[in-house]
């Protein structure tokens, strides 16, 4: 196991948490991948995630391990189930080229909460998804 070494004020003051600016790129690229989500626009998924065999997507029931995988995976299943609602969605940048995002999702009528993180990084391309977690647990 390794370990996650302390992060001390001194090292906090250099990097730069949420600036706005940043956090606006990331929030705006989020939004193009969910609306491509939605829409099924499976062309724009594959883009906005990191053409890399180091790429990670962990599904509700799948997981897929680099780009070609995921490619793969997203022409079989397409977008979200219709009727796809985000909340508290949190954009949290620790310096100009990485964010992380997370979001809450439910559908109407299907007693779940999705929850979903995706870590994005800004290459010279753009930000793109180097790695995806989703995941579902039931409700009351």
């Amino acid at each position: 196991m390794t370990s996650i070494p302390e992060v001390t004020q001194d090292c906090t003051d250099q990097v730069a948490v949420n600036r706005p600016a940043i956090v606006a790129d990331v929030r705006a690229a989020f939004e193009r991948y969910e609306a491509a989500l939605v829409a099924g626009d499976v062309e724009t998924l594959n883009e906005l995630f990191w053409d890399s065999p180091a790429s990670l997507r962990f599904g509700i029931a799948d997981r897929q391990r680099g780009a070609t995988e995921i490619h793969n995976w997203r022409r079989g299943h397409g977008g979200a189930p219709a009727g796809r609602r985000l909340h508290n969605i949190d954009v949290l940048t620790v310096d100009r080229h990485t964010a992380v995002v997370t979001t809450l999702f439910d559908y109407p009528h299907r007693p779940i909460e999705g929850r979903q993180t995706q870590v994005w990084v800004r290459f010279a391309e753009g930000w793109r998804i180097v790695s995806a977690h989703v995941s579902e647990v039931p409700v009351p």
